[in-house]
């Protein structure tokens, strides 16, 4: 097996490309589906916004916390806004406090009933000092003049009818826009495919959520040769599932250029332990 690092799918080589210029009689694409969710509110281009994916890569895989006897700077300020309430988003809010803030805000636009973390982390939060802003939704990010995030306009929510997820949709209040100040913003609300491997591989069929449409059979993708699996095809899903795509995807492709699979080797019968001097069978 070779490896090929640093080469960027879509950037370096699309996957046209690999199939007709470097020989490659199938692919499978399984690049996840990490491209972060923003608002497109005013005011998200200024410094001291993340996505949790970055934030969260900065202090753990890349050992901000060892910041400065680390080379990896977190940028974080002293009061720390988190937008979303879902498990990532309690992460952020608690490495926060864990980093040094004075102060860290969960910002979400339905109630604490609605939220969609796990019950037990969003008590842990509680304990661990994070403040939740229930009802409430980010308008605009203010930035000062040196272009760095100095406080957020959110607006009172109200909860509706159910929307197509079962839950009651989040209203605006009218006039009911504030302002608190906030010097880091860190947005947590889900991750989607990143469009650069349809945007550069002509063909290539999309759902309606942009997630590659597969046959669920084989797994392949629209093009002929080329296979899909994982988030890229389900969006945020387990482990397991996205394993499991990979082996019927493997198959597959076998099948599809003229290979048989290697034998699956035999299972071990395990049988009773022997007793304490029991003649072998």
């Amino acid at each position: 097996m070779k490896v090929v690092k640093n080469a960027i799918i879509g950037r370096l080589y699309t996957i046209p490309q690999l199939m007709k210029e470097q020989g490659f009689d199938t692919v499978f694409v399984a690049v996840g589906a990490g491209y972060p969710n923003f608002m497109g509110i005013p005011g998200e281009g200024l410094n001291g916004i993340f996505s949790a994916n970055e934030y969260l890569t900065r202090v753990n895989l890349m050992r901000g916390y060892e910041h400065p006897s680390s080379d990896t700077p977190v940028g974080m300020g002293r009061n720390v806004a988190v937008i979303g309430a879902g498990n990532t988003a309690m992460d952020a809010c608690r490495v926060s406090l864990r980093m040094g803030a004075d102060n860290v805000y969960c910002v979400y636009r339905r109630t604490k009933k609605e939220s969609p973390a796990r019950a037990e982390e969003v008590h842990h939060a509680e304990e661990e000092g994070v403040q939740f802003n229930w009802l409430t939704a980010p308008v605009e990010i203010v930035g000062d003049e040196r272009g760095w995030v100095k406080a957020m306009k959110c607006i009172r929510m109200e909860l509706g009818e159910p929307d197509a997820s079962g839950r009651r949709r989040p209203v605006p209040v009218a006039g009911s826009e504030f302002l608190f100040e906030v010097d880091t913003v860190v947005y947590a609300i889900g991750t989607s495919a990143n469009p650069i491997i349809a945007q550069t591989t002509p063909g290539l069929r999309l759902n309606k959520r942009n997630y590659i449409d597969v046959n669920p059979e084989t797994q392949m993708t629209s093009l002929e040769g080329v296979f899909a699996g994982g988030d890229i095809v389900t969006g945020g899903a387990t482990v397991i599932l996205a394993m499991g795509a990979g082996r019927k995807a493997a198959a597959a492709m076998l099948k599809y250029m003229g290979l048989e699979p290697p034998p699956r080797p035999e299972r071990r019968k395990v049988g009773k332990p022997k007793k304490k001097n029991e003649k072998p069978d």
